[in-house]
């Protein structure tokens, strides 16, 4: 392994873990601060996800593209693989290994932080129709932003439009946008306001799979032009989202 990918690697590792670090924390805090106000726990959570989300896109998108989310990087492969533009196979799969990892251990600094136990599992049950078309809604949206943006050489926007967008898709899809399956999984190890059950994160993974297929199928037809390099790419999410 090259210096320059094993900085890329560690970039996605830490932006992931930070951004699932940023989510849950934010998610116990205001149970802690509005323990009777659900909503009000949601626009706190939701604005520390939307401000950390977009300072990690500045601080990791020039040395790994800030990704952080496996449909963000298996879309990058797929829309560049034949052109050889995208993100080659084997760094994508590495991607998504150093993803995973990085949002588990996120959860289990968020916890560590709060005085939980470091090492506990969700109970959130979350799948119900709704919320699973919520998760398609949401994927496709970011997709179809990111590689909008990058498509049409506005990648540097990348940080205030896909905060934007998760802001606004935290209120506007019933599952409060996750739109993530690392920050799925790194979910799956907080039992707290922010965590999601081991047996519903299969259907909502799923759902985000489904989401970014149709977003992959969008940017094709809105934006036919070659992809820009994986680099150029600079996103994260989902994760995003937040429950009720």
């Amino acid at each position: 392994m090259t210096s320059a990918a094993a900085r890329r690697l560690l970039a996605e590792f830490v932006g992931s873990a930070l951004l699932v670090t940023v989510v849950v924390g934010s998610g116990i805090a205001a149970a802690q601060l509005s323990p009777n106000d659900e909503g009000l726990q949601l626009l706190e959570n939701s604005t520390a996800t939307v401000l950390g989300l977009a300072v990690l896109i500045l601080m990791f998108g020039p040395v790994s593209g800030a990704h952080f989310n496996p449909v963000v990087t298996g879309a990058d492969w797929l829309l560049g693989r034949r052109s050889r533009t995208g993100i080659p196979g084997g760094d994508a799969l590495a991607y998504v290994g150093v993803q995973l990892l990085g949002a588990v251990s996120g959860a289990w600094l968020a916890n560590a932080m709060f005085d939980r136990r470091v090492f506990e599992i969700a109970t959130k049950d979350r799948v119900t129709p709704g919320h699973l078309l919520g998760e398609v809604v949401a994927t496709a949206g970011l997709v179809v932003l990111v590689f909008a943006l990058a498509r049409t050489g506005r990648a540097g926007l990348s940080a205030a439009a896909v905060g934007a967008y998760i802001g606004a898709a935290y209120w506007f899809t019933s599952s409060t946008s996750f739109a993530n399956p690392a920050v799925t999984v790194g979910r799956m190890f907080s039992d707290s306001f922010a965590g999601i059950a081991p047996g519903s994160a299969p259907a909502f993974i799923s759902a985000q799979i489904v989401g970014a297929l149709i977003g992959l199928a969008l940017t094709r037809v809105l934006y036919p032009g070659v992809a820009k390099a994986a680099d150029d790419v600079v996103v994260s999410h989902h994760e995003f989202g937040s429950p009720q």
